[in-house]
């Protein structure tokens, strides 16, 4: 069961990360509203939602995983200043539920790169 809990996580990450798309590339209100607001709008909205395809995609390639886990930290560590500094938590009368999603997305993905640290090319094997 160990050795399944870091798919696990690659999946659940890649997977909000993917099903986020569909409000980005369709230009769902919610989503121009968010972007508008913070000065982004569309291409923006557009490149991030490149940005974690690509991010989805490499957390799920074995021996790409951790340049997926930093590409979704960045990604949603900008999400979570976003929110924290433009936003606010609660966006859209949403109950903070973005800003929850991206909080655990984040959290999961620190997990998985120190997880996968060993795959990193220019970090010191000890």
């Amino acid at each position: 069961m160990k050795k399944y809990i870091p798919l696990i996580l690659r999946v659940i990450v890649a997977a909000i990360l993917i099903q986020t798309l569909r409000f980005k590339f369709s230009a769902h209100p919610d989503s121009i509203y968010i972007f508008e607001k913070v000065g982004l709008e569309p291409y923006g909205r557009i490149g991030i939602g490149i940005i974690e395809l690509i991010a989805g995609i490499l957390l799920l390639i074995p021996k790409t995983v951790w340049i997926g886990a930093t590409l979704t930290l960045g990604v949603i560590g900008g999400a979570i200043m976003m929110h924290l500094t433009q936003l606010g938590i609660e966006v859209n009368n949403d109950r903070g539920l973005l800003f929850t999603t991206a909080t655990i997305t984040f959290i999961l993905s620190a997990i998985i790169l120190y997880v996968y640290k060993k795959d990193i090319p220019f970090i010191k094997k000890a």
